[in-house]
């Protein structure tokens, strides 16, 4: 919030010096609410590519807000194709993603201000946007580093760390997926929107833009659009029994909207309806600003919101759907693929070493959110019926808890070998146990890809036990002790995954939870 009332402050000069309308300030407020979350992942290089970025989108933004006004249809054509295009670069990592986030920041400001409440800006204005959006990065900077550097927030992994593994990409990349998803999501809700209701077609493009974005996977938009939609209609329900207590132009009502976005804020990390509830609170309380009737509209506005919301499910599950089991494939695979580089990993490089853990702990992290989905459609009683129909895996569920379960042999591991590195390394009894694991991870991964195991694990015997004596240096009884707790979760991996034959590797110790 440090950075929202900041921004908003500039804003608000910027508007009295210049002679701007009040979108100018929405717009600052609605990039800062979001900078603010998104910055916190943001290394050095981030910030000073959002420096670039966000101005530009800024601008971009403004000059769209007037096409929107004056030409309907090319508007609408390019708010869906800049949509679209900043989903789809996140094809080419990390970084391409973050910056297509900024870029969309601008764009959905371009939704919350009510169509003709303000009169349409000209090119003299679009220069101010991008100095007010490059504040709005500078502001958030000095927040997030502060924070971090006082404990506040916890700093971001690095980009080695997030850094996904290379895969060979027989399909469409999932970014391509979700940006023709929404492009059509996007498209149907603009065409509806303005034919059912001319003067309030936003909430319908802004619901499909909010239940569509940022879906993993079919389970995915599945739970989060429900609860989106579901805090949506609560959060507009709720405002529009309050917010005609204000009137227009009311103070009052500018600070209850800063308590919500506040509120919302801290509310996001609990539940998705929670922070749909809050924004869309926060638009009729706006709205409200302006003049807007909120007894009225609110009729009008849910079944906005329901239209918009049945628009991003069925783009989402019909258009290239992305299957829930091919993602948690993936990322299972990712997570063996970090597990083998600690394997592999010349132990006497404790930056090597390190690194390899905190990949492995990062994308272990990064599967558990694809599955926490699941976890929530599981719970949800069902007829016999459509429990059957939906028929889920069971490794959908289990494969995060065995991989979670690798975590503290992990670490116990790489403590190990952090305290004896070259004894560790040249021991001939650790070498062949870690060799094994080794071996067991990456036919387990291929499992996973459905693919055959290597050519040597065909009709390999399982390796002899390694035999540990009171007489051994502790950090040789922590190495193997951790090493055997791998291998057996890497067991109960593989049967979850259906490798039905022995591992090249093969375990000490019994396969299961």
């Amino acid at each position: 919030m440090a950075t929202v009332l900041g921004t908003y402050g500039w804003a608000l000069l910027v508007e009295h010096e210049a002679g701007l309308y009040v979108d100018s300030v929405v717009q600052a407020v609605v990039i800062a609410s979001a900078l603010g979350r998104v910055q916190r992942l943001f290394d050095r290089t981030d910030r000073l590519l959002a420096c670039v970025v966000l101005p530009c989108a800024a601008a971009a933004g403004t000059e769209l807000s007037t096409l929107i006004q004056q030409h309907p249809l090319a508007g609408d054509a390019a708010f869906v194709v800049g949509v679209a295009g900043a989903i789809w670069v996140r094809r080419f990592g990390a970084r391409a993603t973050r910056a297509g986030t900024l870029v969309v920041l601008p764009l959905i400001a371009v939704l919350v201000v009510p169509a003709g409440t303000v009169p349409v800006s000209g090119h003299e204005h679009t220069g101010w946007a991008a100095v007010t959006a490059l504040a709005a990065v500078a502001w958030g900077t000095v927040v997030t580093w502060t924070a971090q550097r006082t404990g506040l927030v916890a700093r971001p992994p690095s980009a080695k760390v997030t850094t996904a593994p290379r895969a060979t990409r027989r399909r469409l990349p999932a970014g391509t997926r979700m940006a023709l998803q929404m492009a059509a999501a996007l498209t149907a809700a603009f065409a509806i929107g303005r034919n059912l209701w001319p003067d309030h077609w936003a909430w319908v493009v802004l619901t499909a833009f909010l239940v569509c974005s940022g879906a993993r996977s079919r389970g995915d938009v599945l739970v989060k659009g429900a609860w989106r939609t579901l805090g949506a209609a609560a959060g507009t329900v709720v405002a529009s029994a309050v917010s005609g207590q204000f009137g227009p132009r009311s103070d009052t009502a500018v600070v209850v909207i800063f308590v919500v976005l506040a509120v919302a804020t801290w509310l996001r990390e609990l539940s998705y309806a929670y922070w749909a509830g809050c924004v869309t609170a926060v638009l009729s309380l706006l709205y409200d600003w302006f003049g807007q009737n909120p007894g009225d509209l609110l009729h009008t506005r849910l079944a906005g919101i329901a239209v918009g919301a049945v628009l991003g499910l069925t783009a989402s599950w019909l258009i290239l759907p992305i299957r829930t089991e091919a993602v948690i494939r993936a990322r299972a695979a990712a997570a063996l693929s970090g597990l083998g580089e600690l394997m592999e990993a010349d132990w006497r490089d404790g930056p090597a070493v390190r690194m390899a853990q905190a990949r492995f702990a990062y994308r272990v992290e990064q599967l558990g959110a694809v599955t926490a989905p699941l976890r929530i459609l599981a719970a949800v009683p069902a007829p016999r019926a459509l429990s059957a129909r939906r028929h889920p895996d069971h490794f959908t569920l289990r494969s995060v808890t065995a991989l979670r379960r690798c975590g503290d042999p992990v670490d116990h591991l790489a403590l190990a070998v952090g305290a004896a590195p070259d004894a560790l390394a040249a021991d001939p009894a650790v070498l062949r146990r870690r060799t094994q694991v080794a071996a067991h991870a990456l036919t387990v991964r291929r499992a996973i890809g459905r693919r055959p195991a290597p050519p040597t694990a065909t009709g390999a015997a399982p390796p002899e036990q390694v035999r540990t004596t009171g007489a051994a240096p502790p950090a040789h009884r922590s190495a193997l002790a951790a090493l055997d707790a791998i291998d057996t979760q890497l067991g109960t991996l593989g049967a979850l995954f259906g490798l039905s034959a022995a591992p090249a590797a093969g375990t000490t110790t019994p396969a299961g939870d």
